[in-house]
């Protein structure tokens, strides 16, 4: 049996610029009623690219944790964005590459529990170096990695970010 959820009631807690919190109540699927807390997103696109035999990570510190992280480079995507061509353009803007095209690596759910985001995942294809184009909020540091020292990385939790690491597993399972 297929289990499911139905929506009773759903009452907005806060819509902004990059989320909306929703308070609903739903029926289970045992028949019980229950309250789910969900932040509806638009999504977000993360890319590999890979620059002379290196990969290409950013580090910019990251608020909701209070650290510096490193992270393949990302960014959400705006309304009925397209995420092939957002992740053209997050790639420009973070890291100043341009890519000819993206190899579509699928998508990623960061937490199913409470959230309706979705990442789309790419790899870029033959990139050329331009200017990047930092958004004024932006304040991004760019680093090169063997693919080797990326797994490293991840394995000691110098990597910790969902994306990236998912990314990172695709792409080596795609090329052995």
């Amino acid at each position: 049996m297929k289990k499911e959820e139905k929506t009773v009631k759903s009452n907005v807690i806060y819509n902004g610029k990059i989320i909306r919190l929703n308070c609903d109540e739903v029926l289970t699927s045992n028949g019980h009623i229950a309250e789910r807390e969900i932040i509806h997103h638009h999504g977000g696109v993360c890319v590999l690219a890979i620059y002379e035999g290196k990969v290409v990570l950013v580090k910019q510190f990251r608020y909701a944790y209070g650290e510096e992280m490193f992270e393949l480079p990302a960014g959400k995507l705006e309304k009925d964005e397209d995420s092939y061509q957002a992740g053209l353009r997050e790639l420009e803007e973070e890291v100043g590459l341009k890519a000819e095209s993206l190899t579509d690596f699928g998508y990623m759910y960061p937490s199913c529990g409470y959230t309706n985001e979705i990442i789309h995942l790419y790899k870029a294809n033959n990139l050329t170096k331009v200017e990047r184009h930092l958004d004024e909020d932006e304040d991004i540091d760019i680093y090169y990695f063997s693919l080797d020292e990326v797994v490293q990385m991840i394995q000691e939790n110098k990597i910790v970010d969902a994306k990236t690491i998912c990314l990172v597993l695709k792409y080596i399972q795609s090329i052995k």
